[in-house]
């Protein structure tokens, strides 16, 4: 046991982040560091930020730094530039596994390099104190046994006092201290639904007739995207037919976000590569429209995207619209509907509360609940178990096999945990 490694641990709504945040406020010191990961890109691109800015390289603002610059913005604002410190950086950046990336704007950085850099700015600042939200999530396994080793040494022989805010109990370090905290009142989930155990028979209509007959969803064909002199993919061929549920897997920056904005169309790359979506070439007529209506998605970049504090029943109403925020009134029947869909995932009372207010286990639950409310013919789902607790994990895990029990439903599901995979998975796709 690690004296001053203390596992802050509880439920999503429990109250976690609070808690850090106010010792953060009563420890108030220079020496005292603090690292909430909220799918955030930087308050470079605060203000400019949409869902797809990350594959659009054209309109990435000039001042956006690349990784390597933005470790070197740290210098400046430390004023700590020694070659110890340099050193220290290189051995950070080779255990993150960042070798590769230092050329790569900020924005470009998949959500697991994201936090890979964030904590080697943080590290290298040499806090005494050091308070980490949800360190775990994002990062591919051997990043995270690499991590609980690095934090231990910290601990042990820096005498950095360590807090780690975490829902998932496989994230605790067996070294440990953990401060557990009570589920306030009121913060339950939603029973009504909750205990039900055929989700299919509640809230997901039966499949129409089908021929029998497999069609191909999603045809890849030799599908290379490359950003400059940097190759993200190379010579991709992918074929998903309807009813197949994929796991797509791969270490941090493999590329798995980069494959899956093909699909969504989000990727402007697509019209230049041999894609087929629903039976249809791209690049033949359709509109972006035409295939975000048959697809149903939640990913890091999709939760980035949610600024404006809207209330959660709005959020999963643009699910609905394919929509980014909800710029169509929806109608009562729509409405319905989605409060049917916030109550699977046991949120039904949240649908007056305002986005940013939630925990992000809360808003993770919101957009999964965007994801599924017009019962997509595709279903992508990128790490959406992302910050939730052992209950909410498996309520949602049991909702996805609901989904999947239906013959003409697919699904692509992206996950660095095996555990959060669901049983109807029976194919995979590892990106190297």
């Amino acid at each position: 046991m690690v004296n001053n490694v203390i596992v802050i641990a509880g439920p999503n709504g429990s109250g976690k982040t609070r808690y850090a945040e106010q010792m953060r406020r009563q420890m108030a010191s220079d020496s005292v560091r603090y690292i909430a990961f909220c799918d955030s890109y930087g308050a470079q691109t605060d203000r400019a930020y949409y869902l797809q800015l990350r594959w659009n390289q054209h309109d990435i603002d000039a001042e956006t730094p690349t990784v390597v610059q933005a470790l070197e913005r740290s210098y400046r604002f430390t004023g700590n530039d020694t070659p110890q410190r340099r050193e220290y950086q290189q051995q950070l950046i080779a255990m993150m596994g960042l070798d590769d990336a230092l050329d790569k704007y900020v924005i470009q950085l998949s959500s697991g390099e994201l936090r890979k850099l964030q904590l080697i700015k943080t590290l290298l600042s040499h806090p005494r104190t050091l308070i980490i939200d949800n360190p775990f999530i994002g990062l591919d396994y051997s990043t995270r046994q690499q991590l609980k080793d690095l934090l231990r040494q910290l601990a042990e022989k820096e005498d950095i006092t360590i807090y780690l805010v975490v829902a998932r109990q496989s994230d605790i370090p067996e070294y440990a201290q953990t401060l557990p905290l009570p589920l306030p009142a009121g913060r339950g989930v939603d029973t009504a639904f909750a205990q039900e155990t055929d989700k299919a028979a509640i809230y997901f209509p039966p499949c129409r007739e089908g021929s029998g007959e497999s069609l191909p969803v999603v045809e890849l064909r030799h599908v290379t995207i490359r950003y400059g002199s940097r190759t993200i993919l190379n010579d991709i061929n992918w074929t998903i037919c309807q009813g197949e549920h994929w796991a797509l897997t791969g270490r941090n920056g493999s590329g798995k976000s980069t494959l899956l904005s093909l699909i969504c169309a989000d990727n402007p790359q697509g019209y230049a590569c041999d894609i087929s979506l629903f039976g249809r070439h791209r690049g033949t007529g359709e509109t972006i429209w035409d295939i975000k209506r048959r697809i149903g998605y939640v990913s890091p970049e999709m939760h980035r995207s949610y600024q404006r504090n809207l209330p959660a029943i709005q959020v999963v109403a643009s699910g609905l619209k394919d929509t980014v925020g909800l710029y169509t009134r929806p109608n009562e029947q729509e409405k319905e509907q989605c409060r049917q869909a916030m109550r699977i995932f046991g949120i039904g009372d949240m649908a007056d509360r305002l986005f940013l207010t939630l925990s992000s286990g809360e808003q993770r639950l919101v957009l999964l609940a965007r994801a599924f409310v017009k019962d997509p013919d595709l279903l992508i789902l990128d790490e959406p178990l992302h910050g939730l607790d052992n209950h909410n994990s498996t309520m949602v895990k049991s909702i996805i096999e609901s989904y999947c029990s239906r013959p003409e439903k697919t699904l692509i599901m992206v996950s660095h945990y095996e555990d959060e995979l669901p049983s109807c998975i029976n194919k995979r796709l590892e990106l190297k």
